[in-house]
Parts: structure tokens; C-alpha cells; sequence
């Protein structure tokens, strides 16, 4: 048995309708290493359990995985809305919402968040980005206004298959957009921060009361 089996075997099992998620972005989708997967999943949903924020945002759906993830550690009647930049992937994802016990406490966004963040009117305790890795400090300063003091911001792919410590990767825009982003919140005052060696990296990061 190997250690990421071992601790598979240790922690909550896969729900049903994600297994079938995973398995559908395995035989249908391109990339299938972007889904968040079991183990990121659980850590998503336990965090969510904890923060229990009350309005949560997503910004970069792509199958749906970490949506319903974070859907189902929500408090009752807390909400997620989720933002998606393909448009071709809308059936797929509200199909597999609509699988899931907790598909009807999301709202599906299509179209590019820069767009659609300032016309959301609302306030997060919670948000889980996992965008355009390019546009990551823009993004986030689009987003910081918008979540509540105390709430937290977790970026995903902060450590880029460890090319943010390869100087040679640093002429790739998205290992430079990682890069700026991490530096950037790394010298904010305002923020409590911490990155998660998990898989590509999982920044948690706090505002400030």
C-alpha cells in the first residue's frame, strides 16, 4: 500500500456522486488532473465545515468537483456561487449538480469573472480560487472587497508542480503569474497566510479583522 493510499483508506470515503464525477472528467473531459479530486475534496469540505461561511464564492468551476465539495460543507442555508469561464462546459457541470444532494445550493456563473465578480452585490466569508493562474493578482484584488473581515481566501496551484522555486520556470505567465501572486500575498499586512504542500499547493489565506 502506498501513502496516498493509506491515508484514502484513513479518511472519508468518496461520495458516491463524486466518484461518478471523477469518473465521467476521466473518460470525457481533457486535463482531468484540474479536478480537485478525493483527497482535495474532503480537505475542501472540511474546511468549508469549519469557516461555515454563509455566502461562499468559487472562481473557476471546470467540472464541478470542488463546487459540490464545498456545497456540502456548508452551514444550513448557506449558499456558493461559482463562476466558470467556458461556456462549453455548462451542460456537463449543471448535469452533475444536478446528480448531487447539495446541487441546489449553488449558482452557476458563466463567463469571465473579472465580469461578473462586481456585479455579484454581495459578501463572502469564503472563497476558493482556481482560475487563470496569469490573472491571479488581479483577481484577487477584485475579490479581497468583496470578502468579509475575518473570512478567508484559499487559492489553489500555489506551488505549480514546484516550479515556483525554479528560476528557469519563471519566463512561463503562469508560473510568473504564481509567482507575483505569492509574493504579493506573502507582503500583505493584512493578511494571515499559509501554503499547504497538497498536491499543487494550497495557499489559506485570512482577512484580517
Amino acid at each position: 500500500m502506498t501513502l496516498d493510499d493509506y491515508i484514502l483508506t484513513r479518511s472519508d470515503p468518496e461520495p458516491p456522486h463524486l466518484a461518478r464525477l471523477s469518473h465521467d472528467v476521466g473518460v470525457k473531459l481533457l486535463y482531468p488532473r484540474m479536478c480537485s479530486g478525493h483527497l482535495q475534496g474532503r480537505i475542501l469540505t472540511m474546511l468549508t465545515s469549519m469557516i461555515s461561511p454563509r455566502n461562499a464564492l468559487e472562481i473557476g468551476t471546470y467540472a464541478g468537483y470542488s463546487a459540490l465539495c464545498i456545497a456540502e460543507g456548508l452551514p444550513a442555508g448557506g449558499h456558493l456561487d461559482t463562476i466558470e469561464i467556458d461556456d462549453e462546459m455548462e451542460d456537463f457541470i449543471r448535469a452533475r449538480f444536478a446528480d448531487s444532494p447539495y446541487g441546489d445550493r449553488i449558482t452557476l456563473h458563466i463567463g469571465d469573472a473579472a465580469d461578473i465578480l462586481p456585479g455579484l452585490g454581495k459578501r463572502y466569508d469564503m472563497a476558493y480560487m482556481d482560475a487563470n493562474k496569469r490573472t491571479y493578482c488581479e483577481t484577487f484584488r477584485t475579490l479581497l472587497p468583496m470578502i468579509n473581515p475575518g473570512g478567508f481566501i484559499l487559492a489553489d496551484n500555489t506551488l505549480w508542480d514546484g516550479k515556483v522555486t525554479d528560476p528557469e520556470a519563471h519566463h512561463d505567465p503562469q508560473t510568473r503569474g504564481i509567482c507575483e501572486f505569492n509574493d504579493m500575498i506573502a507582503a500583505d499586512p493584512c493578511l494571515t497566510r499559509v501554503i499547504l504542500p497538497l498536491r499543487d499547493g494550497l495557499t489559506l489565506i485570512r482577512v484580517n479583522p
